[in-house]
């Protein structure tokens, strides 16, 4: 079974979920992970995964999503989201982005540390972002315990350096798309330990792309495991399993969740 960690599928109208969904399907997604970015989105993605068995979805509140300083009463309605639902997963999409012309660094540093605090509180795995963030990122994960609930490296494309500190964390790596279009990429995921790895699209609208099937979504998935793969000189059938079990360890304090829903996972 694939696993998509990371999707952004709560950006589409509802009528091209089930498409997508089933697209992923056909090709053995058997979940997605839906990443909140604000409440709003949060809310959103909550409840797509209400009817649907084999959608789960995070909560968070974004670093380029901040138009102030969350207070107490975001962090209270971020708290009885997670506390919704069982689907549940993360505490997803939170981190830092120091890219030119994005939200004060302060709203960062405290929207992130809250949100790892309440992760813990809340015992959920951590999805983080990081752009030109990275060193920082590693040290707050750090300062803020963040390895009591362990997690997941969003849309990896750093240096080796940059992985290890992850994984010594207690983060996995996530490889998504750029895996295609980076050699850079391709030769940290060859030295990386394959049972250090997981997989995500991280699907989200691309009118730019004129072909409508051209748009990356959850299907695509098994592409980048094929890539994997022929990197670490693997069978694909074999990366697969290995990949499933990193997932089901990368996300182990909410697995009773997802198999109520997929008693197959």
């Amino acid at each position: 079974m694939l696993i998509d960690t990371h999707v952004h599928l709560d950006k589409f109208d509802d009528s091209d979920i089930t498409p997508i969904m089933d697209r992923a399907a056909d090709v053995g997604v058997g979940f997605v992970i839906s990443a909140g970015t604000t409440i709003k989105s949060t809310k959103r993605c909550i409840n797509l995964s209400v009817n649907r068995p084999n959608f789960f979805s995070g909560v968070g509140v974004h670093p380029m999503d901040l138009e102030a300083p969350l207070n107490d009463g975001d962090y209270e309605t971020l708290r009885d989201l997670a506390l919704s639902s069982d689907k549940v997963v993360v505490m997803s999409e939170i981190g830092l982005d120091f890219m030119d012309n994005m939200p004060d660094r302060s709203w960062q540093y405290s929207a992130f540390r809250e949100q790892i605090y309440l992760a813990r509180m809340l015992d959920l795995p951590i999805v983080f972002h990081s752009r030109n963030s990275h060193k920082e990122c590693f040290r707050i994960l750090r300062e803020e315990r963040a390895y009591q609930v362990g997690g997941i490296m969003h849309y990896f494309q750093g240096s080796l350096y940059d992985a290890e500190a992850a994984i010594d964390l207690g983060f996995y790596i996530s490889i998504a798309r750029p895996i295609f279009r980076l050699d850079s990429l391709r030769d940290v995921v060859k030295k990386l330990p394959i049972d250090k790895i997981v997989l995500e699209t991280d699907s989200f609208p691309q009118p730019f792309k004129k072909n409508r099937m051209n748009w990356t979504e959850p299907r695509h998935l098994r592409d980048i495991l094929q890539e994997v793969s022929l990197i670490h000189s693997r069978e694909i059938d074999e990366v697969e399993q290995i990949i499933f079990e990193n997932t089901r360890k990368a996300l182990r304090s909410k697995w009773a969740n997802i198999v109520k829903y997929i008693p197959s996972a």
